[in-house]
């Protein structure tokens, strides 16, 4: 069975976070979130609105397509 959408948008984040050397507090404060949401996503538990798919990619300075385009590269 593969992975839920979830989960591999939260593998993406992770990833990048961890790239970046952002602690998953510090990149929340930098959201604008709660840290045990960050963690949520992370891990697959949210379903991410798109109000916050964007202060994500905004986060990670990022557009929203090329955050999208590191979740279809894990998808692979």
């Amino acid at each position: 069975m593969s992975e839920s959408i979830l989960i591999k948008f939260g593998k993406a984040i992770r990833q990048i976070r961890n790239d970046k050397q952002i602690s998953q507090e510090e990149f929340a404060d930098m959201c604008g979130m709660h840290r045990s949401y960050m963690s949520d996503v992370e891990l697959g538990k949210r379903n991410v609105s798109l109000e916050n798919i964007e202060k994500i990619a905004n986060a990670f300075g990022l557009t929203i397509s090329q955050l999208f385009h590191v979740v279809e590269q894990n998808m692979n």
